[in-house]
């Protein structure tokens, strides 16, 4: 244990705040000034923020290190009131939320930006994204690697891709930690995650936790619905890196992580628990995500229609276009409801730190990082 302490701690002076290496001895920004006197986080409005905006002249551009954060600055119409104390500084606001207790029920919801930078190709970026690295499998359209029939006809390329995706590969991200310190500290009522990466549960959020809504490599089944025979995840494991394509030893069919492919149905837990923790959620944080596959997109529509609601993405996504349906960022929906949406555009990772540091959290969470990323490499020595 003392060696991992001590790991930690020679970590923590190596690791810059967007987790990027950085050469132990070398303590500056780059600019000739010292990065331990800038790594403070600036508010996100007031005399501390740049002056500049956005093209809508809507956002507060952060200066320092999170430079690359903007928080949306609603132009509330007249008379429209908002759930947050300051509606123009709404990551304070929500800080104070769950600071005061306000907000001890928080879900989060998570798509494929809050893994990229563990190194798990996005789904749908454009020129990057995994649908868009799949030519070498010559699959008739990129989404057939994910679809159940033409796994049952042709599975290798499945498995090929399982193979570079499969978890313990990757490190989770500050995300999955800022998950993972919400469910330490009890103020996690569930994450539901688009993820497979199984990211969240290396990080150690626990089972019970996590809604894993298009399914994971955690455990597989075999595909014969006669059969249905579970597979443990070292089992599948040592099949997918010796290059074997797994078959059920009780009706020699397929057998497939329980991943949820086009043409098959989202997992049971999804729906079991979906209603009442979005009834009880008090406040909704969204990350990472386009909000484009649904029923996972509609999920933000199912709080009570006062709770707060956070989106961190690198894009607007989920917008109204009428009342009672998506994000209403500038209340222009509102009516006799309260402006309940923030804003925070950029780097997923960078905002988590940021909710950090104005929770005085900011210690802990790169305490969990460093800790697993020392245990991971004393592991490999």
């Amino acid at each position: 244990m003392a060696d991992i302490e001590e790991l930690a701690k020679q970590l923590d002076e190596s690791l810059s705040l967007g987790g990027k290496p950085v050469a132990p001895n070398d303590r500056s920004n780059g600019d000739g000034s010292d990065a331990e006197s800038s790594r403070s986080v600036p508010s996100a409005v007031g005399p501390q923020s740049s002056s500049d905006e956005d093209s809508d002249g809507d956002s507060a551009k952060l200066v320092g290190p999170m430079a690359s954060l903007m928080v949306h600055k609603p132009g509330l119409p007249a008379g429209i009131a908002s759930v947050f104390a300051d509606a123009a500084s709404s990551i304070d606001s929500i800080a104070s939320m769950i600071a005061s207790g306000a907000a001890k029920r928080v879900i989060v919801m998570a798509g494929a930006g809050i893994s990229t930078d563990a190194g798990i190709p996005d789904f749908r970026s454009a020129g990057t994204g995994l649908y868009a690295n799949l030519q070498k499998y010559r699959l008739p359209y990129p989404e057939a690697i994910f679809t159940i029939d033409y796994f049952r006809r042709k599975p290798k390329p499945f498995f090929v891709l399982a193979k570079e995706l499969y978890p313990g590969q990757y490190t989770p991200t500050l995300c999955h930690f800022f998950v993972k310190l919400l469910a330490q500290k009890g103020l996690l009522l569930r994450h539901y995650t688009q993820n497979i990466d199984c990211l969240e549960r290396v990080a150690g959020v626990e089972s019970e936790l996590l809604v894993e809504a298009h399914g994971s490599f955690h455990a597989a089944h075999c595909i014969n619905a006669k059969c249905r025979k579970e597979f443990s995840q070292s089992w599948v494991k040592e099949h997918i890196f010796g290059d074997k394509i797994p078959h059920c030893d009780k009706c020699r069919s397929l057998v497939k992580p329980d991943i949820t492919f086009f043409g098959e149905g989202l997992p049971s837990r999804f729906f079991e628990l979906l209603d009442d923790d979005f009834a009880a959620c008090d406040l909704l944080i969204v990350m990472g995500t386009s909000l484009q596959v649904h029923p996972f997109a509609s999920l933000i529509d199912k709080v009570r229609s006062s709770t707060p609601r956070l989106l961190i993405n690198r894009e607007r996504v989920g917008e109204s276009k009428v009342r009672g349906t998506g994000f209403d960022f500038d209340g222009s929906f509102a009516g006799s409801n309260p402006h309940r949406d923030a804003l925070v555009l950029g780097d997923c990772n960078e905002a988590c730190e940021l909710l950090a540091d104005r929770l005085g959290w900011k210690s802990e969470l790169l305490k969990l990082r460093t800790k697993f990323v020392a245990k991971r490499k004393l592991n490999d020595f």
